[in-house]
């Protein structure tokens, strides 16, 4: 892959918007959410600096039609999809004449009478959404950090990678029902465990809530049943990233998933960010991937620079570490730019026997980890529980408790360039749902 040099990302770029110094969301960003105000519909907005841009409205008054025909309908609909739908071409365009409109010297907008009064607004005043419907949910496993991490922990002693970890990425279907945006409260899962082998199984609460640290793209115009998609046309079908909590019960799923796979241990809820930031806004932040050994078979193999340079962080902050006003504690920072299966090899190998890919299907990384100390679940953070994170409250963590509210957070890029930021994925944790009486039996 191989892209021309985009305008859009020259970092000598200014917007006559105030964009404070380390902004994760600079005009070279744009990402675009959906968003509403106490008395709107959700529609589409682009984030720039501490504010937001109703594009509704700016496409009610003309000024996107070139670019996008048909944007006043596309934008003021409470999802992606549809502007998701029109591909690569539209993307771009939409992109470049944002980037016009909001740049530094251009009137169009900015002297349109009344216009900006209305449509520009404070980032905090906006409600967020889900960026857009989701249809099929895939979930990768693609940081040989984490496959090797979790191989230690439940086969000590043995090879800690399957056989076929090099050769394919493993990955399975989730429940896209149960993704829900950043901010959104997550019931502690109730499910089946079997804390003792020589014990029945027990129902209840799950003591051993973690998260996963991932990164997921969200796809374009699709495919035709039985049409592969290969690795070197992924990025016209790839729009672009968000973060993904992909939240997991660790007891739960120990007991369930042999031999199909994770079930109700993983299907109660995924987190994502709100803002989608695209591929363009990213492109300068492409590296090289790890050498892959061996050699992937052909349909797998790509050229170029295929990995992305983002900078991710964990946060922890208890419910008495907020009472008492304490900041929330980096547990992890790892990179996403080591991950052993890019993007493109994803979404070749998810279309490889023909399946369909829809406008608005997420495929999130897997588990994104590092070199030690920087992993990105508690099971390998805590080492199955027998290493706890001390908290500043005075507390420990082995597994999440209720009140616990998790933090994730990435950019690329800050340094001598714009800083491209996700914004956060964040969520607490609530007491579970009793709906079904609990077969255990309190100490």
């Amino acid at each position: 892959m191989s892209a021309a040099f985009d305008a859009t990302t020259d970092g000598a770029l200014r917007s006559w918007i105030d964009v404070p110094d380390g902004s994760g969301f600079p005009i070279q960003n744009l990402p675009l959410g959906i968003v509403s105000r106490a008395y709107e519909s959700p529609r589409v907005g682009v984030a720039i600096g501490d504010s937001v841009l109703d594009l509704a409205l700016i496409a009610e008054a003309g000024l996107l039609e070139d670019a996008l025909p048909g944007a006043r309908a596309i934008l003021t609909s409470g999802a992606l999809n549809a502007f998701l739908a029109r591909g690569r071409g539209a993307w771009s365009a939409l992109r470049a004449r944002l980037s016009a409109l909001l740049s530094a010297g251009n009137e169009e907008l900015r002297g349109a009478p009344g216009l900006t009064e209305r449509a520009l607004y404070p980032r905090a005043q906006a409600r967020m959404h889900l960026p857009f419907d989701v249809g099929d949910y895939v979930d990768f496993y693609s940081s040989i950090e984490h496959a090797t991490n979790l191989g230690r922990l439940f086969r000590p002693g043995g090879e800690p990678l399957m056989p076929n970890y090099r050769h394919i990425p493993i990955g399975y279907h989730g429940r896209s029902g149960t993704i829900v945006v950043s901010g959104t409260p997550i019931v502690r899962p109730s499910g089946q465990r079997r804390p003792d082998p020589q014990q029945p199984p027990l129902f209840g609460p799950s003591r051993a809530l973690d998260i996963e640290l991932e990164v997921g793209f969200v796809t374009g115009p699709g495919n035709a049943l039985g049409t592969p998609i290969p690795a070197s046309s992924a990025r016209e079908h790839i729009y672009g990233m968000v973060l993904v909590n992909d939240w997991s019960a660790r007891d739960i799923q120990a007991w369930e998933y042999q031999p199909l796979g994770p079930f109700l241990g993983k299907s109660f809820a995924t987190s994502i960010s709100p803002w989608v930031v695209s591929l363009d806004a990213l492109e300068p932040f492409r590296v090289e991937g790890p050498h892959q050994e061996p050699e992937p078979l052909p349909y797998l193999r790509t050229s170029g620079a295929w990995n992305y340079a983002i900078s991710l962080r964990i946060e922890l902050q208890s419910a008495e570490m907020a009472r008492r006003g304490l900041a929330p504690l980096t547990v992890s920072q790892p990179t996403f730019r080591r991950m052993y299966w890019n993007v493109a090899q994803q979404l070749a190998h998810a279309t490889a026997n023909g399946a369909v890919v829809r406008p608005g299907d997420l495929f999130a990384s897997g588990t994104v980890s590092d070199l030690e100390p920087d992993f990105g679940s508690f099971i390998e953070l805590t080492w199955r529980g027998t290493r706890p994170i001390r908290l500043p409250d005075g507390t420990q963590r082995a597994f999440l408790e209720d009140g616990d509210t998790v933090r994730l957070l990435g950019h690329a890029g800050g340094d001598d360039t714009p800083r491209i930021g996700f914004g956060e994925v964040s969520g607490r944790i609530v007491g579970a749902d009793m709906g079904i009486k609990s077969t255990e039996v309190s100490p």
